[in-house]
């Protein structure tokens, strides 16, 4: 290669980070899995044609130019099945390295089918799809399909636009706790966060019973990774590589004290991306000017689009998890700006009993996740997203959040509806004598002391707070809807 040549790659690309992109690419491929593996497993019950919010009178009402997607031109739920079991088979294609024995343009159409197939599945998902790491997982995704594959070495402005976009999820959340919640300031937040969090993990009880000024320490060391560490991304290598490994090792710490659904893990693969693994990389021609036409106006155009997210980060009124693009393009993130003090939990009962009382036989639902059964010990799903336990957190805060759906999940319970009950852990009816009534109640939640642990064997504590609704039979929740 001669060294006219050997300058416009050193300019173009940077093939020291080739061992980074590799395993950036097949951990975010891992990650479309999961995703699009959700999707196909859940969306019956909540988006489906009988779901709770169903898809068809989302895009009867949405024009098409708010929220682009397939959907958009036809729905049924075999067509959805389809569309999110594709995604599952090119995302394994991926993680197993298709895109490598692929042209260069043929590796990034791979890459692009995903981002377009899981586009289509945020923008009609509506409230099941609200979540910042939904616009996280397509912001990302669309950077990869333009990260190359072994015919070119990885992209420098790729790699620092990936960096961009930590360095915003990062710094994001770290202002929008310092502008938020007193206790981040007072270093207080985590004396309540493990156990109001909305989803506990199976180390949280011991996370939270860890010593006060131990909770300090982790609240002011989250503060330096958020609020200092994200602009050392820039400096050169090995502080850049420094900075990403300490992310990680934040991000894991959150994955063993809770389930943040894939939060924590694609914030763990873009800072890989910003790792410097050491490697040999091989041999690989210039890039074909075609690729850098394209890659220099992809990223001439995520540069422009992310003026608001910035103006947002630097405004006193910062908002969390909002997309300014139907594409999802450039967004801006952040958790947690407020900690509850106190959990509230919606139990939902059933029973069988023609005049429902108080002393009927209530048969609790459980859930898969949330917390409910005050001796079950809560499991590690993340980063599986159980969607519907995650609402039934926000619904447990305001009857507000729940307004769209909550009363068709009663309605389908009442139904003993198959795809609902499979969204759950455990219905206490037989599948053929579905309840007569179903009601919820709301309680609040504690973790038991290491004494109460050793006595009951009980992880939680709760105690009963107020009627959330009262006993419901099928007619009168037909009627209200």
């Amino acid at each position: 290669m001669g060294e006219e040549e050997r300058t416009a790659v050193d300019w173009f690309t940077a093939s020291e980070y080739w061992l980074s992109r590799l395993v950036f690419q097949r951990a975010l491929a891992v990650l479309y899995l999961v995703a699009f593996l959700t999707a196909a497993l859940q969306f019956r019950a909540l988006i489906g044609e009988r779901g709770m919010l169903p898809v068809p009178r989302f895009v009867a009402r949405m024009p098409f130019k708010h929220a682009p997607s397939l959907f958009q031109l036809h729905y049924s739920d075999r067509f959805f099945a389809a569309c999110a079991w594709t995604g599952c088979a090119v995302s394994a294609a991926l993680v197993a390295g298709l895109d490598s024995y692929l042209p260069l343009w043929a590796g990034m159409v791979l890459w692009l089918v995903p981002w377009v197939l899981y586009l289509s599945i945020v923008n009609v998902g509506q409230t099941w799809y609200g979540f910042g790491w939904e616009s996280l997982l397509l912001e990302v995704g669309f950077l990869a399909v333009f990260l190359g594959n072994d015919e070119v070495a990885p992209p420098i402005l790729v790699l620092f636009l990936l960096r961009w976009i930590l360095f915003r999820v990062e710094f994001g959340a770290g202002l929008i706790k310092m502008r938020g919640d007193e206790c981040w300031r007072k270093l207080t937040c985590l004396d309540h966060h493990h156990e109001t969090q909305p989803m506990p993990g199976p180390l949280s009880w011991f996370f939270h019973h860890l010593p006060r000024p131990l909770h300090r320490v982790e609240v002011a060391a989250n503060h330096v990774t958020q609020l200092v560490v994200p602009f050392l991304l820039f400096t050169p290598q090995p502080v850049a590589t420094a900075a990403a490994s300490l992310m990680i090792l934040t991000q894991l710490w959150l994955v063993l004290s809770g389930n943040f659904s894939w939060l924590n893990w694609i914030t763990i693969v873009l800072a890989l991306s910003a790792v410097e693994l050491p490697s040999d990389p091989p041999s690989v021609p210039d890039a074909p000017l075609w690729y850098e036409v394209v890659v220099l106006a992809v990223a001439a155009l995520l540069v422009g689009l992310s003026y608001q997210p910035v103006r947002n980060m630097l405004s006193r009124r910062q908002v969390m998890n909002r997309s300014f693009d139907p594409l999802h393009l450039v967004n801006t993130y952040g958790a947690f700006g407020s900690v509850s003090r106190v959990r509230h939990e919606v139990v939902v009962e059933g029973t069988s009993d023609d005049v429902p009382r108080e002393d009927s036989d209530w048969r609790e639902y459980e859930f898969k996740g949330k917390p409910g059964d005050p001796r079950r010990w809560p499991r590690q799903f993340a980063p599986y997203h159980l969607r519907l336990d995650w609402m039934m957190w926000f619904a447990a805060l305001s009857p507000a959040y729940a307004g769209s759906w909550f009363g068709t999940l009663v309605e389908r319970l009442l139904e003993n509806d198959r795809d609902t009950l499979k969204l759950l852990r455990r219905s206490p009816f037989p599948p053929d004598a579905p309840p007569r009534y179903v009601r919820a109640r709301l309680f609040r939640y504690r973790y038991t002391t290491w004494q109460e642990l050793r006595e009951t064997g009980a992880c939680w504590e709760r105690t009963y707070v107020r009627e959330y609704l009262p006993p419901t039979r099928l007619a009168g929740v037909a009627q209200r809807s």
